[in-house]
């Protein structure tokens, strides 16, 4: 059964460039237009925060340090509730495709943990962040059905960010 808020993905509104850019909230929602991809605008959403993390930290490097990174997450997931439940709401659709602010903040926070390290090991970060973002095993999957609206959207991210980083303790550990 399908939450009331949500429409079957065969009936997905269509986003564009002119919606982004209709309120602050859907720009950052949308991932400043990674997540208007028409293909895997998750895996974009990701992509860019890899991208951006790596050139804000090597271009400015006193200015993004590890503290100043934890404020701009936390911050960035308290402003993505307000954005993602804007959007959202605009869409119609609580957690559309095209949202990937939660990807964005998830990942940086990921890179915040695993960074300084090789390109080798940042990609095994995205990849392993990205197969729990889109399979959401077990409690992702709860958390993505049952906790809706700018929250929701946010939370689930994170949690497969913790289980990227408890994947790399445990890789560590072994």
């Amino acid at each position: 059964m399908m939450p009331a808020n949500s429409l079957p993905p065969t009936s997905l509104p269509a986003v564009s460039g002119r919606f982004m850019l209709s309120h602050p909230a859907h720009i950052l929602a949308q991932g400043f237009g990674s997540g208007l991809s028409p293909v895997m605008p998750g895996t974009m959403g990701t992509l860019f925060a890899w991208f951006s993390f790596q050139v804000f930290s090597t271009r400015w490097p006193l200015l993004f340090t590890p503290l100043h990174w934890s404020g701009i997450i936390i911050a960035g997931f308290l402003i993505g509730i307000w954005a993602c439940r804007v959007t959202g709401k605009h869409l119609g659709v609580s957690d559309h495709g095209s949202m990937v602010w939660d990807e964005i903040i998830a990942f940086w926070a990921v890179l915040l943990f695993v960074t300084p390290a090789s390109s080798a090991v940042q990609t095994w970060a995205f990849l392993l962040f990205r197969f729990f973002d889109m399979v959401k095993p077990p409690p992702i999957r709860y958390f993505d059905r049952h906790l809706k609206g700018g929250f929701g959207v946010m939370w689930d991210d994170i949690v497969a960010a913790f289980f990227t980083l408890l994947t790399f303790a445990l890789w560590r550990a072994i």
